[in-house]
């Protein structure tokens, strides 16, 4: 998963940098491995800074003084990801850049289902060189490479709507990608079924008169720097800004929009809106049907003394649980947030240490209690047993644990990694044998359709969602069984192991893993 934005400032003596940190440091939820960013000065030319780490690590005030111009676009990622995605090196850090034609700046969140194949048309009819194992560089090389068959020496927005259209044509996946053309100005857009988001808004200039523009993955970055009149980018859409004109068109029209439930449990922060739907208002809702869920589990002996989340994300969804079963709610665990998410982890011994050291049970908010635990998700059930254990040893009776979601059993194809079938609690076990797996005295998933209810209520225009990872349905159609057992190889514990020894001998690197293990 990643973070993505691009800045327009109307002053074209005005500087991107400071902002475009601003709005990387916002957006680190989304990615923790990587970060960059690349701006275009007055007479076109492009500045870069990025690498391995946080925000915080890989930018100083040195750097970004040096990243002169009024054009920019930046970029956090997971860069410890799947080789159908890209690797752990700092070549694969974003956004990226071709100086043919024109000079484009790119940057993608999401992941392609078709990769091989582009490849190999890229190679074999366009001629352009692939250096990384990365979608974005795919996608950066199949718009250029449509851009350059216009055979222009100056392209118009004509140009470029037509060049985002055929990309659709031959990219499947999920993808919001931002991109910058050096001295033209900034462009956003987004899959045909809107599988992943990406917004844009406009403040006033401080300096000149007109409006600065910004592309970013969440509301909550436009909201933090100022920026108003916030619009989604919808499905098949592209937005084109310069400084003189904002041009956008709904280029794919055939299609659902389908944006990916999974954000608005999980991975958004609870401040942001997407696609009109405010992330913390569907929260809450969960946490109400949720309260139904588990009453219908319990039947007339409701046996919990305390209801207590695994922060952060469930938290909303645990309060509004605990007002909706009138039963107590309590901060029972204190999380140590310089140890990051564990699911994408190699190795489950390593994954198992990591929520130790992410998370502390108070033995106080434990002792002799039944307890609800509430969670986002369950994925692996590495995180979710050995919170259970530490609640035992804290001195719970029984541990009772609720998932905002439902059983998780596909893998996600669109830019989130998670394991393959075979590693995942859920597949292939009933919810009483997932409590066994995970030594809960129950367990309670909220159900498919009542997690569509709780998001679909504030925006009933959006009739359907991309539910892939609880039900199998590929919105984009393209996973067979041949492309999930090549998923899953690549997937797999010893080949993502043994990768990134092999990444790391070679370059002299030391990978850094964050924890997200659920």
């Amino acid at each position: 998963m990643c973070g993505i934005t691009a800045l327009l400032m109307a002053d074209p003596s005005a500087m991107t940098s400071p902002d475009l940190f601003e709005a990387l440091g916002i957006l680190q939820h989304r990615g923790q491995d990587a970060a960059g960013i690349v701006t275009c000065g007055q007479r076109g030319r492009l500045y870069q800074c990025k690498g391995n780490g946080m925000v915080r690590d890989v930018f100083d005030s040195k750097q970004l003084a040096n990243l002169v111009g009024s054009l920019g676009v930046g970029h956090v990622f997971q860069s410890v990801r799947y080789p159908t995605a890209g690797s752990s090196s700092t070549s694969e850090a974003q956004p990226f850049y071709v100086n043919s034609p024109y000079g484009l700046v790119f940057a993608h969140n999401g992941n392609l289902i078709n990769a091989p194949e582009l490849r190999q048309d890229l190679d074999a009819r366009a001629h352009r060189h692939i250096n990384t194992d990365s979608d974005s560089e795919l996608l950066l090389n199949v718009f250029a490479d449509n851009l350059q068959q216009t055979g222009k020496f100056r392209i118009n927005e004509e140009d470029i709507f037509k060049a985002i259209k055929d990309l659709y044509v031959k990219c499947k996946g999920g993808y919001a990608c931002v991109a910058m053309i050096a001295g033209f100005g900034i462009i956003g857009f987004r899959d045909p079924n809107g599988i992943r988001p990406v917004i844009y808004g406009r403040r006033k200039s401080d300096t000149v008169d007109g409006f600065d523009y910004m592309l970013a993955s969440e509301s909550v970055v436009l909201d933090a720097l100022g920026f108003t009149d916030q619009v989604d980018v919808g499905p098949g859409e592209a937005v084109i800004i310069t400084r003189d004109t904002l041009t956008k068109r709904t280029l794919i029209d055939d299609v659902v929009f389908s944006p990916c439930l999974f954000e608005y449990v999980y991975f958004a922060r609870q401040d942001s809106i997407i696609d009109g739907i405010s992330v913390y208002k569907s929260r809450l809702a969960m946490g109400e049907a949720i309260a139904e869920q588990v009453k219908i589990y319990f039947g007339d002996k409701l046996d919990i003394d305390v209801i207590i989340p695994v922060p952060d994300t469930a938290r909303a969804a645990a309060i509004q649980t605990s007002q909706a079963l009138d039963i107590p709610y309590r901060e029972g665990f204190n999380k140590n947030r310089y140890v990051g998410r564990t699911f994408i982890m190699p190795g489950q011994q390593t994954r198992r240490k990591n929520v130790r050291r992410k998370l502390n049970a108070m033995s106080l908010e434990f002792h002799d209690k039944n307890v609800l635990l509430v969670d986002d998700s369950v994925v692996r059930g590495t995180t979710s047993k050995e919170i259970i254990q530490m609640a035992r040893e804290a001195g719970a009776k029984k541990v009772y644990f609720a998932s905002c979601a439902p059983p998780i059993r596909y893998p996600n194809v669109y830019g989130i990694d998670m394991p393959s079938r075979q590693e995942l609690v859920a597949y292939g076990r009933t919810n009483e044998q997932i409590a066994e797996e995970i030594g809960a005295d129950g367990v309670i998933y909220l159900e498919l359709e009542k997690l569509i209810h709780s998001v679909q209520k504030f925006q009933p225009s959006i009739t359907m969602f991309d539910t892939s990872v609880f039900d199998g349905n590929y919105v984009t159609g393209g996973v067979d069984e041949a492309y999930m057992k090549h998923l899953e190889d690549a997937r797999s514990d010893s080949v993502k192991s043994r990768n990134d020894v092999d990444s790391s001998e070679t370059l002299g690197l030391h990978n850094h893993y964050y924890d997200f293990t659920k």
